[in-house]
């Protein structure tokens, strides 16, 4: 197959995982989901830091978009037609296709904010995405990801509506707590209900601490020690 042949069905096929498993997006990330995100980055981003932010698994840059422009705003995602979609919907960023691992794809600059929305549950090696995660992020930096989880009341029907072949890390809360507190100072975590109603047309999304213990996601914010 020619190059541009083999180009065109990658392409396709990253479509397609979009399509195939995610063909609500745009109802899945309503404007109070993504406010949610971005008062959490607020909340804990230290002022002695570069307004600078790495979204990595930026899907199509909903959440790059929202910020006000005088953070600087980076994305990265495996999906080249995620990249496609995010370089065309947000000029002012920067995007690159790129995984997360120990080598940031961003090498030369430092980051007050790194994000990872639903993302590290795709990622096969957690340590070394801990330690490129690291070496990205300014001293007093932070780390803000929300994730599944598959413990609690509600981890029965999370495992079942979660058809995500990529998702390879199926994990209780605790996994991820210990995680983050191996590699960066954990300042807050809380859980997230989230579920888009059957048709599409509304979807739910409740964060709190008084449940976190059962609700079917997290959300963890830390700072690089």
């Amino acid at each position: 197959m020619a190059e541009d042949e083999t180009t065109a069905a990658a392409r396709e096929a990253d479509a397609r995982y979009y399509a195939d498993n995610y063909p609500d997006y745009e109802a899945q990330n309503p404007e109070r989901k993504i406010g949610y995100y971005r008062r959490h980055v607020d909340a804990f981003f230290d002022k002695s830091c570069p307004k600078r932010l790495h979204d990595m698994g930026c899907a199509y840059a909903k959440f790059l978009k929202s910020l006000d422009p005088s953070w600087e705003i980076f994305g990265s995602d495996l999906n080249t037609y995620a990249i496609e979609q995010a370089r065309q919907r947000v000029a002012r960023g920067t995007f690159t296709v790129a995984g997360v691992t120990a080598d940031s794809p961003f090498a030369a600059v430092t980051f007050g904010a790194v994000t990872a929305f639903d993302v590290l549950e795709h990622v096969p090696d957690l340590e070394a995405a801990a330690r490129g995660i690291d070496a990205q992020l300014a001293p007093r930096g932070i780390l803000v990801f929300v994730v599944p989880v598959y413990d609690g009341l509600t981890g029965p029907i999370v495992r079942l509506l979660d058809r995500d072949p990529t998702h390879v890390h199926k994990k209780p809360r605790r996994f991820w707590i210990d995680w983050a507190e191996r590699h960066f100072q954990v300042v807050h975590w809380e859980g997230v209900l989230r579920y888009l109603l059957p048709g599409g047309f509304s979807y739910v999304h409740a964060p709190g601490r008084i449940c976190r213990g059962h609700l079917p996601a997290i959300l963890v914010a830390c700072r690089k020690r």
